[in-house]
């Protein structure tokens, strides 16, 4: 059986807090760890009201200290947001302090196409979260290639300058992406592995990884195309049991989706209370269809036949329930039937 991966959101839940959210992160680290889960992401999101997971070089930083074994890093760090120096120099860092267990995922997330319209389009005519955006997007970044390049430079001690912070850090530099755009091809083109983000953009994901497989070329880190497919997944007992954890699921996207981003997801008594609109139904039709809900067996399944739609070598998986022991109950569930090591 490939490997089994989780991606942690940090996510609040309605009445819960950053500081919780956190520390629920810090726990479920340790238990993936025990259940065998081969690696622990963790999320980037700024100004998210819903998302605790926005400084990743010190949520991973405290989830090293608190494993041994697991692997830890960013999916993804986001490029617009911090420059390829920092960027090695921080989890170069932490890979010197916990060698071969450091992953370094970077990300583009549209930021680059923001910092294109800094100081050429007028704040009025930008939405609220594009104004947001610009308090945080450097303006002179270069282009995604240059940045991951450099920072392979920084890595290998092969630049014009040394980041000795970075230096031959044991670590592994992942790009992720959504569309078969630059992400998948900086990917390919640079002999890195890919993370494709089936759980955020479904219809655009095996896109990506075929644009991937297209542009790679081996390299001194990789020889063959490397791909983690990630996936929604709530498990619980029984399908219905299940269902009810990822019931608020679909509100919560609506979040995402719109200017203000992911809300703290809500309690069932919000759910059964919120007032949908068919519009709203739709407009989140695809995540919710692309969430894997179900008995652990049934789940089990589907991630199988998404592995080998994919063609991918990991399965990564991101569960959210407004009870954290809900949450790590579908870890353990899930973990049992898929077969990790643990």
């Amino acid at each position: 059986m490939i490997p089994l991966s989780v991606l942690d959101l940090s996510p609040i839940v309605s009445g819960g807090s950053a500081a919780e959210s956190l520390r629920n992160s810090v726990d479920l680290a340790r238990r993936a760890e025990e259940l065998g889960y081969h690696r622990f992401w963790v999320a980037q999101h700024h100004l998210t009201p819903g998302v605790a997971a926005a400084a990743p070089s010190v949520l991973a930083t405290a989830i090293a200290e608190a494993t041994s074994r697991i692997r830890v890093g960013p999916a993804a760090v986001l490029m617009g947001y911090i420059s390829p120096v920092v960027a090695a120099e921080q989890f170069g860092t932490l890979a010197h302090l916990h060698p071969d267990r450091v992953d370094l995922g970077l990300g583009r997330s549209g930021t680059t196409k923001l910092a294109e319209v800094v100081g050429q389009v007028p704040d009025a005519q930008l939405t609220v979260w594009e104004q947001l955006n610009r308090i945080l997007i450097p303006v002179d970044a270069g282009s995604y290639f240059e940045q991951v390049q450099a920072i392979l430079d920084f890595v290998d001690g092969t630049g014009p300058y040394h980041a000795v912070a970075a230096e031959h850090a044991r670590l592994q530099v992942w790009i992720h992406g959504s569309t078969p755009g630059e992400s998948a091809r900086v990917a390919g083109a640079l002999g890195l592995p890919f993370g494709a983000a089936y759980h955020f953009a479904p219809d655009a994901a095996f896109d990506a990884i075929a644009a991937y497989r297209a542009a790679f070329v081996p390299s001194q880190r990789l020889a063959e195309p490397y791909v983690a497919v990630s996936a929604d997944v709530v498990v619980a007992e029984t399908t219905a049991a299940a269902r009810e954890l990822a019931s608020g699921y679909g509100q919560w996207v609506l979040g995402v989706r719109s200017s203000t981003g992911a809300p703290p997801y809500p309690s069932p008594a919000e759910v059964a209370a919120f007032p949908w609109t068919e519009r709203q139904r739709a407009s989140v039709a695809d995540r919710v269809a692309a969430q894997f809900v179900g008995a652990p067996e049934e789940v089990a399944a589907g991630l199988a036949e998404l592995r080998d739609k994919a063609g991918a070598d990991e399965v990564v998986v991101t569960t959210i329930t407004h009870d954290h022991d809900a949450r790590v109950r579908s870890y353990e569930l899930l973990a049992a039937a898929w077969g990790t090591p643990g």
